[in-house]
């Protein structure tokens, strides 16, 4: 955990989470030093190691914040219940309308997995795993109510959230497709890939 003293030091310990996730996501995790991190933030380079010791612990600090307020958020938001196509397209919704604003801290979860020291993956890899186990829960009841087609349970949650991910990777603020718009079109495309007897109308609209 980072260490913190007073209000100061949570404003300086959130400034160096996001110029890191900014710099990671530009840079690399590899190619950016803390010094060139302090320099981002505006400190010296030695008070950057009052909150983080190192750049690996920083790294893990960041990825485990960033799961446990996904988790925190998708706990408190409304769900359907029993209803395993409107579940998965609440999930689908939810995960499109958290990530699409989140592209650095996104982009850093996904692509720095490699650089995490192995006892850190591990803690990560559980946080990923809790908020997954819903979306494997939602297609396994479906496919036993013969609502969906699911070949292969992990490997079908694990494409469904990379596809519902990507949208970070192209999507932009301004673009032709607003955040809502975006949400119900992968809800769509959700429903869609495990052959969903009545899937929502796409809000597709040709350019």
């Amino acid at each position: 955990m980072a260490r913190t003293i007073g209000s100061e030091g949570a404003r300086t310990e959130a400034a160096i989470r996001e110029a890191a996730a900014r710099l990671f996501a530009r840079h690399g995790f590899e190619g950016v030093s803390m010094r060139r991190l302090a320099e981002e933030v505006g400190v010296q380079a030695g008070a950057l190691y009052r909150y983080f010791p190192t750049k690996q612990a920083l790294l893990a600090d960041m990825m485990a914040d960033h799961l446990r307020r996904l988790l925190d958020a998708w706990e408190a938001e409304p769900k359907p219940r029993a209803d395993p196509p409107a579940e998965l397209a609440a999930f689908a919704r939810f995960h499109v309308r958290y990530h699409v604003d989140r592209r650095d801290e996104v982009f850093v979860n996904y692509m720095e997995l490699r650089s995490l020291a192995p006892d850190h993956f591990s803690q990560i890899a559980a946080l990923r795993d809790a908020y997954e186990a819903p979306l494997r829960d939602i297609l396994a009841r479906g496919a036993r109510a013969g609502q969906f087609h699911v070949p292969d349970l992990p490997v079908t949650a694990m494409a469904l959230v990379a596809m519902l991910t990507g949208v970070t990777r192209w999507a932009r603020p301004g673009g032709r497709l607003d955040a809502d718009a975006l949400a119900d079109l992968h809800a769509a495309l959700a429903l869609g890939a495990v052959r969903a007897p009545h899937p929502e109308p796409s809000c597709f609209t040709p350019a």
